[in-house]
């Protein structure tokens, strides 16, 4: 699930004046954007074009975040030679 953030919005270049009346217009609270982002898909449900850009922004974001992601929960599989050894030693 896409965050757009408060860097999404400057990254987009969007006016941050115009954008906090926007927010109160939509009943967003601004303050917890701030805090933690919004779902693109909240931003979605307004209808509004305008949130399109920003949206585009944020899951370039996010793709280049997971690609850039160590795969620290892959471990490389044993090589032949040492399970060879593993079994020889268990078998003595």
């Amino acid at each position: 699930m896409t965050r757009v953030t408060i860097q999404d919005l400057r990254t987009a270049r969007y006016c941050l004046p115009g954008v906090r009346p926007w927010f109160r217009r939509h009943g967003f609270d601004w303050q917890e954007f701030l805090e933690t982002g919004i779902e693109a898909e909240r931003l979605c449900a307004t209808g509004d074009a305008l949130v399109e850009p920003v949206i585009a922004v944020a899951v370039t974001r996010e793709t280049k975040a997971l690609a850039l992601e160590p795969a620290a929960t892959l471990k490389p599989a044993p090589s032949l030679a040492s399970v060879s050894a593993t079994l020889e030693a268990d078998d003595g």
